[in-house]
């Protein structure tokens, strides 16, 4: 069985009976039936067209589905004939899809995961090991979301800033249980930008490759976390990283700077600099400047001022991050880092244990207390 082939083709799938007039929430259902059959058929009588198989057999089941359902026979008059068999028009209904399970009525975690379910071909239990929920929250989860965006219809250009934000969101997931989740979002990422010719498609393509090739990397044989000052840098993905920067110059070169672009052009000097001694961070600071004038985001502006205080100091980099709400996630920690880099180790120490107390997840607070622990020794 194939299963590569199975989750390549159900966008398409699903897509096609979208079009032909089923709701996505039965339509989901029936391709999910149909690729059952699949399992269940294929290794021992393969079709010749795999995507017309399972367009003809989760049409199917939709039509079953629908003429057993007295409060659906309204909509008869859309199946009353069941197209002929044959092999599927060659139509890419996944740019749709995209911009249908990135809809503004969702929210961020629905949107994920209806993405991962209808584009990704993800099961609902492999989504609910990867956020580490019980399967049954994930399936009330995307249920809710199937029945949000049953009824929309695509009329107006679909948002692809909001499909960015979402697979820019599957890819911060990392990874858990048997779903990688950074390399699904690459994966899912990469067939976006082949379905739509978009210079910000390309920026967090470029993004997450620069970001993953530095994967292996992060952590040390113990699971804590490497800072990226100390990380091996010949343990760094050099096919990703020349990738990731060839896609990001295309990009750049059309002139049409978006937060990804630019977001992936500060990750590009990180990733260029042989040592982290070398790294360019005046040009760092340039790249948060059009992202402050892009997004005009305080995390973008925290993330600023630790680039200050490298290229022009800890004590600059302090006066930027005065400017800014102490209640930031991670605002404690750079206070802390800044504080050490100017001599204050007595502060910094303090300031460290306080950010472990606020860290979002075990690997980040262990590492903030072992950085506590390492000033308190020096004293």
């Amino acid at each position: 069985m194939n299963e590569v082939l199975l989750r390549r083709l159900l966008p398409s799938v699903l897509g096609v009976l979208v079009r032909r007039g089923a709701d996505f929430a039965a339509a989901e259902d029936a391709v999910q039936d149909a690729l059952v059959e699949a399992v269940r058929v294929w290794p021992t009588d393969p079709p010749q067209d795999a995507k017309g198989w399972l367009v003809t057999v989760a049409w199917r089941r939709f039509l079953d589905a629908t003429r057993s359902d007295a409060a659906r026979r309204r909509r008869e008059d859309l199946v009353d004939e069941e197209p002929a068999p044959g092999p599927a028009r060659a139509v890419d209904d996944t740019l749709q899809l995209y911009f249908l399970c990135a809809h503004p009525s969702l929210t961020p975690s629905s949107a994920v995961a209806l993405t991962l379910r209808a584009v990704g071909g993800l099961t609902t239990r492999q989504i609910a090991r990867a956020y580490l929920v019980p399967e049954a929250t994930m399936a009330q989860r995307i249920s809710r979301a199937k029945r949000t965006v049953s009824g929309v219809r695509f009329d107006q250009p679909g948002d692809v800033a909001t499909v960015l934000r979402v697979l820019y969101l599957v890819f911060n997931e990392g990874y858990s249980g048997d779903v990688d989740l950074a390399a699904e979002a690459i994966r899912l990422t990469r067939q976006l930008a082949a379905a739509i010719d978009h210079p910000e498609v390309s920026g967090l393509l470029a993004l997450m490759l620069l970001h993953h090739a530095r994967r292996a990397a992060r952590t040390a044989p113990d699971g804590s976390l490497v800072p990226l000052a100390e990380q091996d840098r010949g343990r760094w993905d050099t096919a990703s990283i020349a990738e990731g920067i060839g896609i990001l110059q295309a990009a750049l070169a059309r002139d049409r700077l978006g937060e990804f672009q630019a977001q992936a052009a500060i990750a590009a000097l990180h990733a260029d600099a042989p040592t982290a001694e070398e790294t360019d961070w005046v040009q760092i600071v340039e790249w948060y400047d059009e992202l402050v004038r892009l997004t005009d985001s305080p995390v973008v502006r925290l993330n600023r001022a630790v680039a200050v205080g490298q290229a022009d100091g800890p004590r600059a980099g302090l006066a930027a991050l005065a400017a800014l709400d102490d209640a930031l996630p991670r605002h404690t920690a750079v206070a802390a880092y800044l504080r050490e880099r100017d001599g204050d180790l007595a502060t910094a120490a303090r300031l460290y244990a306080e950010a472990a107390l606020k860290a979002p997840n075990l690997a980040e607070r262990d590492h903030l207390t072992r950085q506590a622990a390492r000033l308190n020794a020096r004293r």
